[in-house]
């Protein structure tokens, strides 16, 4: 399924849109992760563990944007747009969501 952020396909004729879809994912960070994080932090870096929990979320809410557009009988996702957002008591989890138009591609 071809997914991407410009409003059409080179090389594609968009013949239906098939509605809105969107896909969520709100992970929780461990402390585990906030301890090596601090460190990271203190000492400078990137911090892996953080980085590997936004890449799972993105990774599930495009996985459910695009079985949101499967099930509106799209074969493709149009002008799509990701947002993170930080939630939860003192920022404790990670939100990714993703949205777009389904559409059908010859």
């Amino acid at each position: 399924m071809i997914v991407t952020t410009t409003p059409s396909i080179e090389g594609k004729r968009i013949v239906d849109y098939r509605g809105v879809v969107a896909g969520e994912a709100i992970l929780g960070a461990n402390i585990f992760r906030d301890i090596f994080a601090a460190v990271t932090d203190i000492v400078g870096g990137r911090s892996g563990a953080y980085e590997a929990s936004l890449r799972d979320a993105r990774e599930t809410a495009f996985n459910d944007l695009r079985e949101a557009a499967r099930e509106a009988g799209g074969n493709a996702i149009v002008g799509v747009d990701i947002d993170y957002e930080v939630i939860g008591k003192n920022g404790s989890m990670l939100m990714v969501s993703v949205s777009g138009t389904a559409v059908v591609v010859e």
